[in-house]
């Protein structure tokens, strides 16, 4: 049997989906037709009930508008200001927008991407007010961005915002099939504007650190030692399980692998690292100490994977190490020069670190051996002076 409904107020031509609706007979002298009709652009049904539901609630709301403007105010001396808003695009505004984003977009997503997105949008709207999409232009973007500055944000969270934003438009662009520009795309940063780059680690600097972890021992430095000798991102060392380190083999490793309290960043991400030097040091430390099953019950749990807090803590102690203006991912960065330093191929490198594989060529087979990785990543060890 054919399937021949249709998402409300819209009918097909050629297969796309176009949306329908009659004047209100109190509001026609408004407008220069009795029916709006606008092309949804999509011949997905699924989109079409979206996109129409969007245009419905806009004209609802832009109707009540234009009745409200012919009533008299009562008390209307009193007011200091009577707030205006334009209502006349039909287009989803930037909190529609984020509703729609959150709710498909934010299936398995962690507590942070929730928090992100909406703290981006609040900013926006303090800014700039919430409008349509398409009642947003290219000044508007730059005036967002020196508010943000003003604000006193970092270069860091600036470029996080804009990320937000534009990934939530352009959602919404595609996913409703709009016929309308992403004011947000292409805003120029300057360089103060752009996130600076971070600096690896020196052989020394790695030194101290670790022996300041050896000898403190305690939550936040083993996380900081589990990392230096394995290259992993924080949030990925933060949302460790006990489970997911293995001692009882003959190469000690760990196995990272996505959990509903932290996911991973790519695909790649999910990988197994050998344990050497401080970072097997730190494994067994922790195994000896949680009692939780999280490697870091002080950031992690069964809903939540505090990142944020760990860097902050983090990096403001190892500044007080190194006195330099170093961070934790500088770890990250030294662990990929260190290997090529001991001349590992590249291949063998960006499978350990979990980075993308450089050529088509790469992504073929099952990777190296963990005998092979311990053998390479062993080598580290030969590179820092140890203090245990």
């Amino acid at each position: 049997m054919v399937d021949t409904f249709h998402p409300r107020y819209t009918y097909t031509k050629r297969g796309v989906f176009y949306f329908s609706k009659t004047i209100p007979l109190d509001l026609r002298h408004h407008y220069k037709k009795s029916r709006f009709i606008q092309s949804l652009r999509t011949k997905s049904k699924g989109q079409a009930n979206r996109a129409s539901q969007v245009l419905i609630n806009r004209l609802e709301d832009y109707w009540l508008s234009l009745r409200l403007k012919e009533m008299q105010i009562p008390a209307a001396h009193l007011l200091h200001s009577v707030p205006s808003q334009n209502l006349d695009s039909t287009l989803p505004s930037i909190e529609d927008a984020m509703e729609l984003y959150l709710r498909v977009k934010g299936e398995n997503k962690q507590k942070t991407f929730f928090t992100h997105t909406k703290r981006s949008v609040d900013y926006l709207i303090q800014c700039l007010g919430c409008h349509s999409l398409d009642q947003y232009s290219s000044a508007d973007a730059s005036k967002f961005r020196d508010w943000l500055r003003k604000k006193g944000l970092s270069t860091a969270s600036i470029q996080r915002n804009f990320t937000s934003i534009k990934a939530l438009v352009n959602f919404t662009i595609l996913e409703l099939g709009l016929d309308c520009r992403n004011a947000f795309a292409g805003v120029y940063l300057s360089p103060d504007d752009r996130h600076p780059k971070r600096q690896p680690l020196s052989t020394d600097q790695i030194s101290k650190i670790q022996k300041a972890c050896y000898e403190l021992d305690d939550e936040p430095r083993l996380l900081v030692a589990l990392i230096s000798d394995t290259g992993m991102r924080l949030a990925e060392a933060v949302g460790l399980m006990t489970k997911d380190i293995v001692l009882d083999h003959p190469y000690p490793h760990l196995k990272l692998k996505p959990y509903p309290h932290r996911s991973l960043k790519t695909r790649s991400s999910e990988r197994t690292v050998p344990l050497v030097g401080a970072s097997l040091w730190a494994a067994k430390q922790i195994l000896a100490s949680s009692h939780t099953g999280y490697c870091f019950p002080r950031y992690s749990s069964a809903t939540t994977c505090n990142s944020n807090s760990a860097s902050a803590a983090i990096n403001k102690w190892i500044k007080t190490i190194t006195g330099d203006n170093v961070v934790i991912h500088g770890f990250r960065h030294s662990f990929r020069d260190r290997l090529r330093e001991v001349e590992a191929p590249s291949d063998l490198i960006d499978q350990l670190g979990g980075w993308s594989l450089q050529s088509v060529g790469h992504a073929y087979g099952n990777g190296y051996s963990l005998e092979v990785l311990s053998k390479w990543i062993g080598r580290l060890t030969t590179q820092i002076h140890t203090f245990t």
